[in-house]
């Protein structure tokens, strides 16, 4: 085992950790913290796969922007990191069966040779690359995706202010 792949297997053991408790959690303040820790595990992954941009702007716009803004969002609603968030789901079973169906899969996909690589491309030129796709081949989607969160943040200032 070298170096490498023990690292990434204590940060994606870590990322883990920080994804279960944001999603099994009861505190909400709670987390909304693991949920910044599992972001910073996901740019350290990004690291190790070469793609220092892609963690960069992992780190800036997710860990520095969104769940910040989330956790303001938390604080100023009234009362509600004081409590517990009532945790039910009644689909328990078959999100089970969902979620081990998928890890069957994708075992048997990474077991059996499905798809043959010779490990991670490597991403030297990460930021020219993405410029030149997110211009040409993704541009279209880039505007529309732009246009949703436009209509998002329209919408949640309408439901926000009082009449």
């Amino acid at each position: 085992m070298t170096l490498k792949l023990a690292i990434f297997y204590v940060v994606a053991a870590f990322t883990l950790w920080a994804a279960a408790v944001v999603v099994m959690g009861k505190n909400i303040v709670r987390a909304a913290v693991a949920l910044i820790f599992s972001f910073c595990g996901m740019a350290a992954l990004y690291v190790l796969l070469d793609a220092e941009f892609l963690a960069a702007v992992q780190v800036l716009i997710y860990v520095g922007g969104i769940t910040i803004l989330l956790l303001f969002a938390i604080m100023l609603t009234s009362r509600i990191a004081a409590k517990a968030a009532r945790v039910v789901n009644d689909q328990v079973v078959l999100s089970a069966i969902v979620a081990v169906g998928l890890a069957v899969g994708l075992i048997y996909a990474s077991t059996s040779g499905f798809a043959t690589t010779s490990g991670p491309p490597r991403l030297r030129e990460t930021a020219p690359f993405l410029g030149w796709a997110l211009l040409t081949k993704y541009a279209l989607p880039f505007e529309v995706v732009s246009i949703m969160l436009l209509a998002a943040l329209v919408g949640a200032i309408v439901l926000a202010r009082k009449e």
